[in-house]
């Protein structure tokens, strides 16, 4: 049965006794509580930006609702060019390179949702950089929104490619995502996607940057979610729901 309000972390061993990641069957968050789960740090959002409220939600009684404000700044980056509110993965969970995931999640853009040419990302997958010197350090796969387009990007050199866009349909309505992905930098990497359950993308090829750009193998990656900008004024707010992750 599954226990509402709490994230669930079921059926995980650890990989060796010194690894800081588990292998996990499933990870679940359907954003019935009052507070952020477990498995969520909060040091990618200002207090404040995160609800769980029961005005807009895909399933259950509640969902999370992200508000994005001007200058939302966490201290490491006051004065930068960008602003950010976003749920972040906890370390441990952190994908491994060559294993196949599943990622699924609910997102819903309100109908008065900003349309600017800022830059938004609103769901990435990133490789970590271990050393600090990685370069580009841009996400390997990101959910973008702008100009009023959703795009998915994929990115493991300098130049980044587009997927996937929509224009149409997008606003005021839950678009249930599903990913299924294995990071490698070979060629045996794996990128499906659909959209309410409709197949948006079928790659098969690289999707991790190599030793080249200063990430060492075997890589490790992990994912947010939320809103992640360069800096306006306007505010924006989205909202998430049934968040689900699985190692296959």
């Amino acid at each position: 049965m599954r226990n509402i309000g709490f994230a669930l972390i079921i059926g995980f061993i650890s990989l060796n006794a010194f690894s800081q990641s588990i292998r996990l069957t499933e990870i679940r968050d359907d954003f019935e509580s009052d507070s952020l789960s477990s498995i969520w740090s909060s040091d990618k959002f200002v207090p404040g930006a995160v609800e769980f409220q029961s005005k807009c939600v895909r399933n259950g009684k509640k969902a999370v609702k992200i508000t994005l404000r001007g200058g939302d700044q966490i201290d490491e980056e006051k004065g930068s060019i960008f602003e950010r509110a976003e749920l972040k993965e906890l370390k441990k969970l952190c994908a491994n390179e060559d294993s196949l995931y599943t990622y699924s999640f609910s997102l819903f853009l309100p109908e008065d949702f900003p349309n600017v040419k800022t830059r938004l990302v609103i769901a990435q997958w990133k490789h970590n950089c271990q050393s600090g010197n990685c370069d580009p350090d841009n996400p390997v796969i990101a959910l973008r929104f702008v100009s009023g387009e959703l795009c998915i990007t994929l990115q493991t050199g300098p130049e980044r490619r587009t997927l996937y866009r929509l224009s149409e349909d997008v606003l005021n309505k839950w678009m249930d995502f599903k990913f299924r992905i294995r990071f490698s930098r070979n060629r045996n990497g794996i990128l499906y996607a659909t959209l309410n359950n409709k197949k948006i993308i079928d790659y098969k090829g690289v999707t991790a940057y190599t030793e080249n750009y200063g990430y060492p193998y075997p890589g490790k990656f992990y994912f947010k979610m939320g809103l992640y900008r360069d800096r306006m004024v306007q505010p924006m707010t989205i909202y998430f729901d049934d968040y689900q992750k699985q190692q296959l």
